[in-house]
């Protein structure tokens, strides 16, 4: 059973930076893209980032091209999502998700095991 933890959310001032984590375990993570996709309050789930297998692919949403790179390490089961000029629009909760093939893709239904998600709040 694939199972996915999130961490690293909080309270940040705009312009602050977090760096969220994403542990994976029950998979064999190298093989697979993995993503992350936020949800603010009132709004539906969207996409942020994603990455293939490799770590060679990487797509950004335009709301976070720039500000945010997301990463990983097979070696460690961990993805990453180093948020950097954070602004209150990127106050969400962020799941993290593991795709079902190698490609980063950009839409849920390429995704198929997701995390609780953590929260991330900006303030202005």
């Amino acid at each position: 059973q694939v199972q996915l933890v999130e961490s690293g959310g909080g309270l940040v001032q705009a312009g602050g930076s977090l760096r969220l984590s994403c542990a994976v375990s029950g998979r064999t993570f190298s093989s697979y893209a993995m993503g992350w996709f936020r949800q603010a309050p009132g709004k539906e789930r969207e996409f942020v980032a994603a990455i293939s297998w490799s770590g060679g692919t990487k797509n950004y949403a335009d709301s976070v091209k720039g500000r945010f790179t997301i990463s990983r390490d097979n070696a460690k089961n961990t993805m990453y999502l180093q948020m950097n000029s954070l602004e209150p629009e990127d106050t969400a909760v962020y799941y993290c998700a593991v795709a079902g093939s190698s490609r980063a893709g950009r839409f849920e239904y390429q995704y198929d095991s997701w995390g609780q998600g953590t929260r991330v709040t900006v303030s202005s």
